[in-house]
């Protein structure tokens, strides 16, 4: 879980809401576009955490943003602006999603690489996933960082399998190291 104990406490307040109104599915497609919107876009992220930028004037952009989706998503939007907790609101879609993700048995698998991930590649990843992990309900996040400069780094949950190659030259130069 990410952010602070109140947006994980907003995010499974809306879980047990969405669940009890039977529409947990139509929130977490909300919750992704939302957390997407966000993190896209640097104005509306500085617009949620501006003080100086009035509650009913956040509320009109954020319902006006997000005006498709569903109620549950605009009754948040509002208690959050009530509460002046806008900031939050990032924080609580992705605890949502990693929420909604746990109570489905759905198992995320953050895969760094060098370069972006191929059809062929992630295929081969994905079938790994659900050998080792057992679950058929696998999603895999794809994270790119040049510094490992080949191979990947696997984590699903606590698990972590380092094949970097950057990790592979850190251990010859330790092993180095004591030998000499």
């Amino acid at each position: 879980m990410s952010g602070s104990r109140a947006s994980i406490r907003y995010a499974r307040a809306v879980l047990q809401q969405a669940n009890d109104a039977n529409n947990a599915n139509v929130v977490f497609d909300d919750m992704q576009s939302v957390h997407a919107t966000i993190q896209a876009s640097k104005e509306l992220q500085m617009v949620l955490s501006s003080p100086v930028i009035t509650a009913g004037d956040k509320q009109n952009a954020l319902l006006a943003i997000f005006e498709h989706q569903s109620d549950a998503t605009k009754s948040l939007i509002k208690v959050l602006v009530e509460n002046k907790r806008t900031r939050l609101l990032d924080d609580v879609s992705t605890n949502y999603i990693d929420l909604y993700n746990e109570a489905q048995g759905v198992k995320i698998a953050q895969v760094t690489t060098a370069v972006a991930l191929t059809d062929e590649l992630s295929e081969k990843v994905l079938a790994k996933i659900k050998e080792l992990t057992g679950s058929d309900k696998v999603t895999i996040e794809s994270i790119i960082d040049e510094s490992i400069i080949g191979g990947f780094i696997l984590r699903i949950g606590d698990l972590q399998y380092n094949a970097s190659i950057s990790n592979n030259l850190a251990r010859i130069k330790r092993e180095f190291s004591k030998s000499i």
